[in-house]
């Protein structure tokens, strides 16, 4: 299983599957998400929308990815 690091809050499935080069740009998601099979936490999905946060698990046909936390990359926040 590959890790994936996220510096947000989340990313979108989308986002990740143009991340990841399954497809070549934002506008193919939708189709390739009707078309593949996409696995998050075990469940199918199709909303090129769904969020993916830090401990998800996307499987992408024989790619399994967990989602990690990038903290040294996170913006920092002042109280």
């Amino acid at each position: 299983m590959r890790k994936f690091k996220i510096t947000t809050e989340y990313i979108t499935l989308g986002q990740f599957i143009k991340a990841t080069d399954h497809i070549g740009s934002g506008g193919e998601a939708k189709f390739f998400l009707l078309n593949n099979d996409v696995f998050v936490n075990g469940e199918k999905r199709t909303e090129r929308g769904k969020k993916l946060y830090p401990g998800d698990k996307v499987s992408i046909g024989n790619d399994e990815y967990v989602m990690t936390d990038d903290q040294k990359n996170k913006p920092k926040t002042t109280s």
